[in-house]
């Protein structure tokens, strides 16, 4: 018998899900509820048989936004009963030191969930939420969370420990814990077995991961544990973004509150969604900014040059602390489907031995592929992200096993 997870990813005003068919990796039906909570129409997509429905109508909160998705997978198929699904996984941004591994849903864990939003506001509340009604709606079926931070867990202390006074550190729980694990586990796991290596020489394998979209991040990974990742005590620090600005000097917050008399909350929304490309160039999708590019502009030249130069400078320093490099995987939006950016990337890195196939890298693909030449002195692969599919894979992991690491038995 098949066997499914429905896996969920609950925002604030949004909710993302997919079913996901555990021996074919595939997505069997997707979609999204939008604008919840919102005085306004609210809209519905879903997704299945290569049929799309769509509809329009409020939605008060996460339950009732929930409650229609199930509705839709009895109107419009597949039933999850004949599926055969075996549990629901849940999304959460942040598990802090509480988590290193997933967790089933129950009171306890959901309240530490939102215990944890201190350090994730605008992701762990609803992520919680979500859960807590999935839970009732489908009491018979094991919820289990899933935590995007859980991978980086595994940190060396030299990387995850900031050079903060240690007791304020300690007592607010300031700390590196990354950003995009689920997905960074996912593709530096898929590697070895892509380029044929074996479990032996997989040990000793040294690879830098670029999960680079709309939200970037870059990780080293030595025999397939992190030991570096540029994302730190939220997603704001490390490469430049679609909105937020990356590593950036501390002190200029200090500045634009003496000088601008810019509160927190004007800071938080200037560093998170009003920099990066957006605010360098007006437009945070790529697209748009190669556009005015091939126009001339210089000013997004400019945030292009700046873009790519934090991505080598990243690449330079973790290849130094893994002590050389066998791979470089490119995924998520930008890192699976421009060839520009990659290009620019190994260009700079072409002094290293680093050669680009022009032919492979400028060629569409939905399939894991090697874009770099057999005589290049480092393997660069472009594999495609499937975080939907790894939390289905750790949630299933829990199911098997009967109980989580925690104690909670299903």
């Amino acid at each position: 018998m098949a066997k499914t997870v429905l896996v969920i990813n609950s925002g604030s005003s949004s909710i993302k899900y997919q079913l996901v068919d555990l021996e074919s990796g595939e997505g069997i039906a997707s979609g999204i509820v939008e604008k919840i909570g919102e005085p306004i129409d609210g809209h519905y997509k879903y997704e299945y048989n290569g049929e799309k429905h769509e509809l329009d109508e409020k939605v008060e909160n996460h339950e009732q936004g929930l409650k229609r998705v199930l509705g839709f997978f009895e109107e419009y198929g597949p039933s999850l009963e004949e599926t055969g699904i075996i549990a629901v996984g849940h999304r959460v941004v942040q598990g802090g030191d509480t988590f290193p591994n997933p967790a089933l849903v129950t009171p306890d864990t959901t309240a530490k969930v939102e215990e944890l939003a201190v350090l994730a506001p605008l992701h762990n509340g609803p992520e919680a939420k979500g859960a807590r009604v999935m839970r009732e709606l489908l009491p018979e079926i094991p919820q289990v969370y899933v935590f995007d931070s859980s991978f980086f867990q595994q940190l060396p202390k030299a990387s995850s420990t900031y050079a903060l006074n240690k007791e304020v550190a300690d007592k607010y729980k300031i700390k590196r814990y990354g950003a995009h694990g689920t997905s960074h586990w996912f593709v530096s796991s898929q590697i070895p077995e892509f380029l044929g290596i074996d479990a032996e020489a997989a040990k000793g394998l040294k690879q830098i991961v670029l999960h680079i979209g709309n939200g970037a991040s870059a990780s080293a990974e030595l025999g397939g544990r992190p030991i570096e990742t540029s994302m730190g005590l939220t997603p704001l620090e490390g490469l430049v973004m679609g909105s937020r600005t990356g590593d950036i000097d501390p002190a200029a917050v200090f500045h634009l509150m003496r000088n601008a008399d810019m509160n927190v909350d004007e800071l938080d929304d200037l560093f998170n969604k009003k920099s990066g490309m957006m605010g360098m160039t007006g437009f945070g999708d790529m697209r748009e900014v190669h556009r005015l590019v091939a126009e001339g502009d210089e000013n997004a030249k400019l945030a292009l040059d700046i873009y790519v130069h934090r991505i080598v400078s990243y690449i330079g320093a973790y290849t130094a602390q893994l002590g050389g490099l066998d791979v470089l995987t490119f995924t998520a939006g930008v890192g699976e489907n421009d060839e520009i950016v990659r290009r620019m990337v190994c260009e700079k890195l072409a002094p290293f031995g680093v050669k680009l196939d022009n032919d492979k890298n400028d060629t569409r693909s939905k399939e894991p592929r090697i874009i770099s030449t057999p005589d290049s002195t480092v393997t660069v692969v472009v594999y495609p992200t499937n975080e939907e599919l790894a939390i289905a894979q750790r949630a299933n992991e829990i199911v098997t096993a009967g109980e989580d690491t925690y104690g909670n038995k299903i």
